[in-house]
């Protein structure tokens, strides 16, 4: 796995600058717990829950839209300003005495990172062009995400045996200027995409390219599924997320030093899938291991939901920690082969559309999960939230499995319902159902900017 590192400097500096800031980001999630909990006692899950649902609304409805405007800026500079920019709002965030205030900041933050992070990910697979490396840099990214949830909160730990948890934050401050320095040193290309004619050219205006993405993720049965998958993992990661403290300090009456455990035990599982993932993936296809996984999310839930209604005792510690790091590995093991499912699925010029949308409608589905976390935890009780999130979960693997084709190929028999008789892109095609069908590798560009497709997949 540590082979494309050593094969490719660019990538190397990109990787280490993702992980600086991770380390600074995870020092910050702790943080923020505490800090919720020093404002609003034991409405810390409903704060939380509400600046992760604000977070996830940055997400949401920023992240196409600046996909969009920044299409033709160099990479560097977009990067590097997001940096800066999450790096003075978290400065602020230690002086803050209201709960308003961390509202405002955490949307501020949160829309710097809706324009780095489909940014970062969409110059990847252009500085790594092989299927073979692309598939190792993505367990590495899922690492380094594991590692963060891991060492970060036991870093963290041990931070708050010295200092108050004010000055986590200056860690994460620090993280974001570590990876403004190393994009700036990195080698990386220009804008993938061709100069986007006006309007007046004919070319698409600016509602064409913020939706672009989305039609691309809409068009291609398994990124539909993809994104039913997105929200089964999204449900269980919003119980870990949301209600750690509250499993840990009110739940089981334990020390507040124990979360930072809880969640080093989800991120230790999310670890090993990782690690895994990249032979597995040579021996059988995504859909036979993230199917999987969706399902075994939504019955950890239910068993959660279990769990919660036995009485106390001293086995709970230990099975709460066993059920957090099975979250763990179910995240691991669909969040990691995104990157494949979707540089299979879109053409060069459009990886940063394709990869701003999933990036927007995937928090959608944690914009859904983390208010139902933390509202639904506080007025109802953590039994009653992990039974509805279980079901949610359960929903959208069901879901999932009825919309992704088995077996998937990138050669998919589909109609074109608004391309001409005589058209180029047709010389193989036959009249079908109004349109003409026929079968080829099935990526963006063949839509020619028209629309509506409608693939049909056996």
């Amino acid at each position: 796995m540590l082979s494309v590192l050593r094969r490719h400097r660019g990538y190397r500096r990109l990787f280490t600058a993702q992980v600086i800031a991770l380390v600074g980001t995870g020092l910050a999630t702790v943080a923020l717990s505490l800090l919720a909990y020093d404002l609003a006692g034991s409405h810390a899950g409903s704060v939380l829950g509400t600046a992760l649902a604000i977070k996830m609304v940055a997400y949401v409805g920023l992240a196409p839209l600046i996909s969009a405007l920044a299409r033709q800026l160099p990479p560097r500079p977009l990067l590097v300003g997001a940096d800066l920019v999450r790096a003075a709002v978290t400065l602020a965030l230690p002086f803050v005495d209201a709960v308003w205030q961390v509202y405002a900041l955490i949307f501020v933050l949160q829309a710097a990172s809706a324009t780095f992070t489909p940014a970062f990910q969409s110059l990847i697979p252009h500085l790594l062009p092989a299927e073979d490396d692309y598939t190792r840099a993505l367990s590495l990214s899922r690492l380094a995400y594991d590692l963060e949830i891991l060492f970060s909160p036991l870093l963290a730990a041990a931070l708050l045996s010295r200092i108050t948890y004010n000055w986590l934050f200056l860690g994460t401050v620090v993280g974001f200027l570590g990876s403004a320095a190393l994009v700036l040193s990195a080698a990386l290309p220009g804008s993938a995409a061709a100069p986007a004619p006006s309007p007046a050219d004919g070319g698409p205006g600016l509602a064409a390219r913020v939706t672009r993405g989305t039609r691309i993720l809409l068009a291609t049965p398994r990124l539909r599924a993809l994104l039913a998958l997105t929200l089964a993992i999204a449900a269980g990661g919003a119980m870990v997320m949301v209600n750690t403290i509250g499993y840990v300090r009110d739940h089981l009456g334990r020390a507040t030093s124990d979360v930072p455990v809880a969640l080093g035990a989800y991120g230790a599982g999310s670890i090993a899938a990782a690690l895994l993932l990249p032979a597995l993936l040579r021996r059988t296809s995504d859909h036979a291991l993230m199917l999987p996984a969706a399902f075994a999310s939504a019955a950890l839930l239910l068993a959660l939901a279990a769990l919660t209604r036995t009485g106390a005792g001293a086995w709970q510690w230990p099975a709460l920690l066993a059920i957090w790091c099975a979250f763990g590995v179910t995240e691991s093991v669909i969040m990691t082969p995104t990157g494949r499912l979707i540089r299979r699925s879109a053409s060069a010029a459009d990886l940063n559309a394709a990869f701003a949308a999933q990036f927007s409608l995937a928090h959608g589905c944690w914009l859904l999960t983390y208010p139902v976390a933390g509202w639904l935890g506080s007025a109802a009780g953590l039994a009653v939230v992990a039974l509805v999130l279980g079901a949610v979960a359960l929903g959208a693997a069901l879901a999932a499995w009825r919309l992704w084709p088995a077996p998937d190929t990138s050669y998919l028999p589909h109609v074109h319902t608004t391309l001409a008789h005589g058209h180029p892109h047709l010389a193989d095609a036959q009249p079908a159902g109004g349109g003409w069908r026929h079968t080829h590798e099935f990526v963006i560009d063949d839509l020619h900017e028209r629309w509506p497709l409608r693939p049909h997949h056996t």
